[in-house]
């Protein structure tokens, strides 16, 4: 497929080596999911779990970035969503490595019997509050179905002694769960705040968690720098995604 061709696709989103449709997600395709992608650590990662996987994209994301041996559970709990991401699985170069479940990932946690090298989630953040335009909608963004000290019992259910937890959340529900897991025995390890340029204060924070202690990376990155235009660590970070880096 040519880049103009690509270009022209509708409902979805094109990256360099895969295309994700989302017309049928709650949540689309968005920074968010692409920094976190993008930026968890694989390094020597064995086997993969996306908590949450909508689209597909992160589960995708860590195809690209992994090994042909590494295999990658991506658990869903809409049906619509999960029946896109399969869709969008099958279509990419990895449809033997990552494998979706339908499935309340609490539920799913309980029975599963494998342990997990690094485990990812774009989980929901918000409150409860105002009504959203449909109840997935609602699911995929608020914390009402998944709290984040679920989520955090889930990640301990199924993660490896020296493995990561990662996470994409604002600054504030990050910093809110990194009191949570530490209170809960997990070790921070690498945490950077991303703000949208120089003159702002960070808006999200990109986490890493581990069971076990280890050396701790704090760092900073911005969206754009003071020319309008995408920072280098920005273009650095996600070159190997978006078409035109």
């Amino acid at each position: 497929m040519s880049q103009q061709k690509a270009i022209l696709r509708a409902n979805g989103f094109t990256f360099k080596q895969f295309f994700v449709a989302h017309d049928r997600c709650a949540m689309k395709v968005g920074t968010d999911g692409v920094l976190l992608g993008a930026w968890t650590p694989v390094a020597n990662v064995q086997r993969v779990l996306d908590i949450g996987t909508g689209s597909g994209l992160i589960a995708l994301m860590m195809a690209q970035r992994t090994a042909e041996s590494v295999n990658i559970d991506a658990v869903e709990l809409d049906e619509m969503a999960a029946a896109q991401a399969q869709e969008n699985v099958a279509a990419s170069p990895w449809s033997g490595r990552v494998h979706v479940h339908q499935a309340d990932i609490v539920e799913w946690s309980q029975r599963c019997d494998q342990r997990y090298s690094l485990i990812v989630s774009n989980p929901p953040y918000f409150s409860p509050g105002s009504e959203c335009a449909s109840p997935e909608r609602a699911s995929a963004r608020y914390t009402t179905d998944l709290t984040h000290d679920v989520l955090l019992v889930c990640a301990e259910n199924l993660i490896a002694e020296e493995g990561f937890f990662c996470v994409i959340l604002p600054e504030s529900a990050g910093s809110k769960l990194v009191e949570l897991a530490l209170q809960r025995g997990w070790h921070l390890r690498f945490r950077t705040d991303v703000a949208d340029n120089d003159t702002r204060p960070p808006n999200r924070v990109l986490l890493a968690l581990s069971p076990k202690p280890g050396e701790q990376l704090l760092d900073r990155m911005t969206i754009r720098g003071p020319d309008h235009q995408y920072s280098d660590a920005h273009c650095s970070l996600t070159r190997d995604f978006y078409l035109f880096r």
